[in-house]
């Protein structure tokens, strides 16, 4: 058995997240096929009751660095403690979900090694030659291209919904394995004190199976109370076009495209989106898409699986009587 495939495991709140769960059950499927050790990374302070649940979803170890330093995350102390742990250890490979943590901590982290990296990655395979594959978009998600990294360990960030959580495994355990710190004064150059978190009861944009977004064709604000009835009714995150963020219907945090947030989840609606690149490139990969559009001719149509030509303001309650229905 060699030096492993690495799982970073994001959580908040006490719990995994939904992006670190995909992750170690690809991570079985990878490890069982390279004869490697499926180890999972945990970092933060009081988060040995997650070292107990990894074991379920696939991992063989569960690598835990408590401290004070790392109960909030900040990418000085994060890089360092993670980065001296895979100094020492050596694994193949490290995995990061390509969420606003992984999109900060895995650049930094293989330029302090020395490594390449790949980003935003929706496929990932075996390799005889160097280890892993990786199948990532490029040019606003018109092009997939297949890459390869040379070095150790390979160090890339998946994007959330890329691949299914396997059923936990029950009568699984994972070895847990404490390991210190070891941070630099000098990389505690930021420090968190405090933090606010907006609350809300649906999913999370990026981890969500289902999202509904509006566009300029949402005409006003108060409009998207159309779209966050019907998400609530089918358990989906209500997201938004960068017009309507940049015209103030909406805060940033929802902004689905290129400038915004990048998601893939199983069905998308689009509704009065006109289909820009930018946006585009931002859900492309979601499994199914549905848009909505008075313009039969909207380039939001090329991308769609299944295209509704119509006014929103009809279409989409008659949408959420329906989804009522079968919910029921």
């Amino acid at each position: 058995m060699s030096n492993g495939i690495w799982i970073f495991i994001e959580h908040a709140k006490g719990e995994i997240r939904k992006v670190s769960l995909e992750l170690l059950s690809q991570g079985r499927i990878l490890a069982d096929e390279k004869g490697e050790e499926l180890v999972a990374v945990i970092l933060g302070d009081g988060v040995q009751g997650l070292a107990g649940k990894v074991g379920a979803y696939g991992a063989d170890k569960a690598l835990v660095i408590e401290d004070e330093k790392l109960a909030e995350y900040t990418t000085g102390a994060y890089t360092s403690a993670l980065g001296k742990l895979i100094l020492k250890e050596e694994p193949n490979a490290v995995l990061i979900g390509n969420t606003a943590i992984g999109k900060d901590l895995a650049p930094r982290l293989a330029q302090r090694l020395g490594v390449g990296m790949a980003s935003d990655c929706v496929g990932m395979e075996q390799s005889d030659a160097n280890f892993l594959s990786f199948r990532r978009p490029v040019y606003g998600g018109k092009v997939f291209t297949q890459v390869e990294l040379t070095g150790k360990p390979v160090v890339a960030t998946i994007r959330p919904n890329t691949f299914p959580i396997a059923e936990p495994d029950a009568s699984r355990s994972a070895e847990v394995v404490n390991e210190t710190a070891e941070i630099d004064p000098a990389d505690l150059w930021a420090i968190i004190k405090d933090g606010a978190l907006a609350v809300s009861t649906r999913p999370e944009l990026i981890e969500a199976e289902i999202i509904i977004s509006g566009g300029r064709g949402m005409k006003g604000p108060e409009n998207y109370t159309i779209l966050e009835e019907c998400a609530d009714v089918i358990g989906a995150a209500v997201g938004a076009s960068r017009a309507a963020v940049d015209a103030g219907w909406r805060e940033e945090e929802f902004q689905v495209g290129q400038t915004g947030k990048t998601v893939s989840p199983t069905l998308y609606i689009a509704c009065g989106i006109s289909g820009a690149m930018q946006h585009l490139a931002g859900m492309s990969s979601s499994k199914v898409i549905v848009a909505i559009n008075t313009d039969p001719d909207a380039n939001i149509f090329t991308a769609a699986d299944y295209g509704v030509v119509g006014d929103l303001f009809e279409i989409v309650p008659l949408l959420t009587e329906e989804f009522k229905k079968l919910v029921a």
